[in-house]
């Protein structure tokens, strides 16, 4: 099993410092049992159906390996309590944090190698469903079945993930969320992005969309920049 742990800084203009980002990535690195991390911040790739307001100012996800480990980090005497610790990311003091751990589930693409940048950054469409469905098993039954072979046939795609909830102890002092579903496919760049999501295949997702089964609340699609952190080998 594989879990991991979102946390999303919302300041409105405002984002992360290059030096926080540095300090940010060399902190994560150091977390015992990581897997590896991502660092998101906002870019830009329009999307011909939807445009949901500004992006969060930074996100992370934490993997894990099992919901011990992950759990150990969030401990009273984790690791990631660094994160809150004086002097921790200054650029984005008084941001609004907001925390959920997850089960990662991966769908096979046909080519799952990045190209990033010259900066070692590739992009990853982000999408959280944040509000509750009628029949949780049947909305998820539904999407897991349905949605992530259309996903495949993006052109450049290089990933596809869907997260669900779990049960999971923490000790960050921030708000917990509970949304139901993320999810994130996952491009060399926003410029692949953009090719992507002006592709046949975003009509073929949105024409999928109607026949979810029932549910309520908001649905939010954020280009993010990404940058991996894995531990020393």
């Amino acid at each position: 099993m594989t879990v991991c742990w979102f946390a999303l800084f919302r300041q409105p203009d405002r984002t992360a410092s290059p030096e926080d980002l540095t300090w940010l990535a060399g902190m994560l690195a150091a977390t015992p049992r990581l897997a590896r991390a991502l660092i998101y911040t906002p870019t830009r790739a329009p999307d011909p159906y939807l445009n949901d307001g500004s992006p969060p100012a930074l996100g992370l996800q934490l993997y894990f390996r099992t919901i011990g480990e992950l759990e150990a980090a969030l401990a009273p005497d984790g690791h990631l309590q660094a994160l809150t610790g004086p002097g921790a990311l200054p650029s984005l003091a008084g941001a609004a944090v907001t925390q959920q751990a997850m089960l990662v589930r991966r769908f096979p693409v046909a080519d799952p190698v990045i190209r990033s940048g010259a900066n070692g950054r590739f992009c990853t469409y982000l999408v959280s469903y944040e509000g509750q469905a009628e029949d949780l098993n049947a909305w998820l039954s539904h999407y897991i079945t349905h949605h992530p072979s259309i996903m495949a046939r993006f052109p450049g795609i290089r990933a596809i993930e869907i997260d669900t909830r779990i049960d999971w102890c923490g000790f960050l002092p921030w708000p917990r969320v509970e949304a139901m579903q993320r999810n994130k496919v996952v491009f060399d760049s926003a410029e692949a992005l953009t090719v992507a999501l002006n592709s046949p295949v975003r009509h073929e997702m949105r024409a999928d969309f109607v026949h979810f089964p029932p549910f309520t609340g908001p649905v939010t699609h954020f280009p993010m920049a990404t940058m991996m952190v894995k531990p020393p080998a």
